[in-house]
């Protein structure tokens, strides 16, 4: 099982037609090195939701990138993912724990509160996002969460640290710089025409040259 919460975080997004297959667009992220997938996909098509689910799940095993169901306990069990993101209005953390077990990831959107990230470290949240720190086009009315916050939480957590909201390949290295471990992003790569390409560039700008 794939454990880091590190690098690029790539955010799945069905609200806009694909122009290739969610499969594809996730396998071309992950060539460009993505290391975490999250699904997030709020539709009731349960059929459809697990068979992707599913396949993504099997394209992360394969890359070695940690993958994550957002908000769905019951279908990140399903698909044995490696951990469910909960947001404000989500399961439960621990309902959550006792349904994934103590190995699974499970991350807390944490928004501009560093409240609500003591709680969720204390509660045993395996890591704390942190948005929307720049203007997102995928939820306008976010509030801003200013990149200060990545330091002051550093103070009372070693767990990993997640910036999330118009991440770009323009801001990213501002975003790391200021202590994010990862930076989550829809736009960026689902929406760019070059999805590979897209992901790299994102990589080499946020994170230095991949090892060779």
């Amino acid at each position: 099982m794939a454990r880091a919460i590190a690098g690029l975080y790539v955010i799945t997004d069905a609200r806009w037609p694909r122009p290739v297959a969610l499969e594809s667009a996730v396998d071309a992220a992950l060539r460009g090195g993505a290391r975490v997938v999250q699904y997030r996909d709020k539709s009731d098509d349960a059929h459809r939701r697990h068979a992707e689910a599913k396949t993504i799940a099997s394209l992360c095993r394969e890359r070695g990138a940690t993958f994550i169901v957002n908000d769905d306990v019951g279908l990140a069990v399903a698909v044995a993912a490696d951990g469910v993101h909960l947001g404000r209005d989500d399961n439960d953390l621990a309902a959550a724990r006792a349904a994934l077990g103590p190995e699974a990831l499970i991350g807390v959107s944490c928004y501009n509160e560093l409240d609500r990230a003591r709680q969720a470290a204390a509660a045993g949240a395996d890591y704390l996002a942190f948005g929307s720190v720049y203007p997102s086009a995928t939820k306008p009315n976010a509030v801003r969460a200013p990149l200060a916050l990545f330091g002051e939480a550093r103070r009372f957590t070693d767990r990993p640290l997640v910036a999330i909201g118009g991440i770009n390949a323009d801001n990213i290295a501002t975003v790391t710089a200021a202590g994010a471990d990862a930076a989550a992003v829809v736009d960026a790569v689902f929406a760019a025409p070059d999805i590979e390409q897209a992901t790299a560039e994102l990589v080499a700008r946020g994170f230095g040259p991949a090892p060779d």
